[in-house]
């Protein structure tokens, strides 16, 4: 089972849901390249100018340890590195499990909905430039939701400030801008998404969507608030897990 972290997150993140999962599963945590303690060293502004390249880096990782039958456990934009990296490498990735997935973050009305309008977007990547930390204190209790617990909220404030700028704006680019939602209908791996009730970057009718496009797929949606169901509910998402995954 991989554990891939989300944008701005790390291998940290998953700390909460392990002691469950490490009972069950051989576990294959990381850190993509300019995240976390990965080499910064090996960051390219064009390989990660999309979600091909850190989908390729997941397929590296499968191929080097020779991994089959992987169960893929992505959060947020994670979700859509591994339904990429699936299709890239059909029957190393048998299960997919999507942690609060959006295809598209971006509407496109009157089709999809994806929450956000370009100009919302561009605004926030505008105060990454002008004032780092700010957008960091912004975004965090938005992602991990108004009511989570300080500790949570300061935790994600803090380790979006850790990443490198440039960095984070490539990542924050690939993840915002993106529009993956024609490969929805590609994907052969079994799937479960895992949707908050309450998501301000991601709603249920997003899960919804991704179900109905899908083919092999099973939607839960859980009572909770916020964009990190495994950092404030992981008992929650760890059960979940290990009922799809068996």
């Amino acid at each position: 089972m991989m554990l891939a972290h989300g944008f701005g997150c790390d291998q940290r993140m998953w700390r909460f849901v392990l002691p469950a999962l490490s009972e069950r599963y051989t576990l294959v945590l990381f850190d993509y390249v300019g995240s976390g303690n990965s080499d910064l060293s090996s960051f390219s502004v064009d390989k990660y100018a999309d979600l091909n390249g850190y989908a390729q880096d997941a397929v590296d990782i499968i191929d080097a340890f020779e991994l089959k039958d992987v169960t893929f456990v992505g959060h947020s934009v994670s979700s859509m590195i591994g339904l990429i990296a699936s299709i890239a490498s059909p029957g190393a990735i048998a299960e997919l499990i999507m942690v609060c997935p959006s295809p598209c973050f971006l509407n496109d009305l009157p089709e999809y909905e994806g929450g956000f309008n370009r100009s919302d977007l561009e605004e926030l990547l505008s105060l990454m430039d002008k004032n780092y930390i700010g957008w960091a204190n912004y975004l965090a209790p938005l992602v991990m939701g108004a009511n989570s617990s300080e500790a949570l909220i300061g935790e994600l404030s803090g380790s979006f400030c850790s990443t490198d700028p440039v960095v984070a704006k490539a990542f924050a680019k690939a993840t915002f801008f993106s529009d993956h939602r024609s490969l929805l209908p590609q994907c052969s791996a079994r799937t479960l998404i895992l949707q908050s009730a309450s998501d301000s970057l991601a709603s249920v009718h997003i899960g919804e969507y991704i179900h109905q496009h899908v083919p092999d797929s099973e939607l839960k949606i859980i009572e909770a608030e916020g964009h990190c169901l495994h950092m404030t509910d992981p008992e929650v998402a760890a059960r979940s897990v290990i009922d799809f995954a068996g």
